[in-house]
């Protein structure tokens, strides 16, 4: 009954913030959605100290989801798989090698860069910590977040070349940085001798690399069944066993089920949606998932916002994150324009697409989530107030100026969506 109640509030909760946002704020959805929450959050703080009930067991309530949990493991391949659905995966194949190079060496130099500054920068402050809890910082702070790009980016109306390069990497580079993440992880733990390269690519070609064959696997799996059939019903049913039973068997053979979820999606949803499908399975197909992904990204990023009640942020805490902020975009710039240097010959870039890629990498739940997976035998509190200071700044001010962002330097298409009018 206990997770009934959870997931009752959450729904509760994200359902009237956005009927409050479209009605009243008409910002966009998801981020509508956190800044009523982080409100909510800071005033129910002060009733919970003037000692208000249902406050109290609203925070008993938050305290008791495990965030990493419920993202990793159950939403995040949910919200993968129906954001690869509608991605152009001819033009992603033209970006492949930009995209791909980003999400590896993009992600591992933002890791060190971040990681290099955050050491230097805590002594400032008075504080200090070991090196590679810093570079577990740099490692869980470095990708950008599918969930919050993928929402952004509906709206900013971004040219399209733009836009498969931002979304690409974003749902890649995850599966890199849960691999540099785990590795940084055991060596903090273990020490450096439990952490030998050859681990390390053991630990890559099995997450990673496992992950995109048993994606590629079962994409295939599906388009077969869904064009062998036509019957909406079974077939929406079959894709949602897909995401469910995929994850499972990804976990049950210690392989990234968040990956293995957008090979598959990027396979159904060109293969299977133009060839293996009828007219009207394509639209309930379509429907479902984008509901589905609207409701799970209300309630993620609700959660973001109520996890302010049971999160402690002191005020160096608060200090250290703002100025993080700084190190954090500057890194993105280095880790984003290298790559695109490099690449020059073959992805020509100029100092715009520069600057949206830099801004457009917004940070969300999967920072937060690897964040509170740290156990208390690390610098913990500070990594995630850190965090949460940098996600928030992220998905608020990032979120809301890279449509204005992308439109004063030409690169719009079109005008921006209304978010009030969906």
């Amino acid at each position: 009954m206990e997770l009934y109640n959870t997931l009752a509030l959450l729904i509760v909760v994200a359902a009237v913030f956005g009927y409050i946002n479209h009605r009243f704020l008409k910002l966009p959805g998801t981020i509508g959605l956190m800044v009523l929450a982080l409100v909510s959050s800071l005033l129910a703080i002060g009733l919970g100290k003037l000692g208000v009930e249902w406050v109290l067991t609203a925070g008993q309530l938050v305290r008791g989801i495990d965030f990493h949990t419920v993202l990793m493991q159950v939403m995040l391949s949910f919200l993968l798989f129906a954001g690869s659905l509608h991605v152009d995966v001819r033009a992603l194949g033209r970006e492949g090698l930009a995209v791909g190079t980003m999400a590896t060496v993009g992600t591992l130099l933002s890791t060190a860069l971040v990681g290099t500054a955050f050491y230097y920068l805590l002594p400032v402050f008075g504080l200090s910590t070991d090196f590679i809890y810093c570079l577990l910082f740099g490692a869980l702070i470095s990708p950008t977040d599918p969930i919050a790009v993928l929402g952004i980016l509906k709206e900013a109306r971004i040219d399209k070349r733009l836009e498969i390069r931002i979304v690409g990497e974003s749902l890649f580079n995850d599966g890199i940085a849960v691999v540099v993440f785990i590795s940084l992880y055991q060596i903090a733990l273990y020490g450096a001798e439990k952490a030998t390269p050859g681990i390390i690519g053991h630990l890559f070609l099995q997450e990673a690399v496992g992950g995109i064959l048993l994606g590629a696997a079962l994409g295939y799996a599906t388009y077969w069944a869904l064009r062998s059939i036509d019957n909406y019903q079974v077939e929406v049913m079959i894709t949602l066993a897909l995401v469910m039973g995929g994850t499972a068997l990804a976990t049950a053979l210690h392989t990234s089920g968040p990956l293995a979820m957008v090979v598959a999606g990027l396979i159904v949803g060109d293969q299977g949606r133009e060839l293996g499908m009828s007219d009207e399975t394509r639209e309930y197909l379509d429907k479902f998932w984008e509901l589905l992904d609207e409701i799970l990204n209300a309630i993620l990023f609700v959660l973001i916002g109520l996890e302010m009640l049971v999160l402690h942020i002191s005020h160096t805490t608060l200090l250290v994150g703002l100025v993080s902020i700084v190190l954090v975009l500057l890194a993105r710039w280095v880790s984003v324009g290298v790559p695109l240097v490099v690449l020059q010959r073959f992805y020509p870039f100029d100092r715009q697409t520069l600057r949206v890629l830099t801004w457009g990498g917004l940070r969300g739940g999967i920072s937060v989530a690897l964040a509170l997976s740290l156990p208390d035998s690390m610098p913990r509190d500070l990594l995630v107030g850190v965090t949460y200071v940098v996600v928030i700044f992220s998905i608020i001010v990032q979120g809301l100026s890279i449509g204005p962002l992308v439109k004063r330097l030409g690169l719009s298409t079109g005008p921006a969506e209304d978010p009030a009018a969906h």
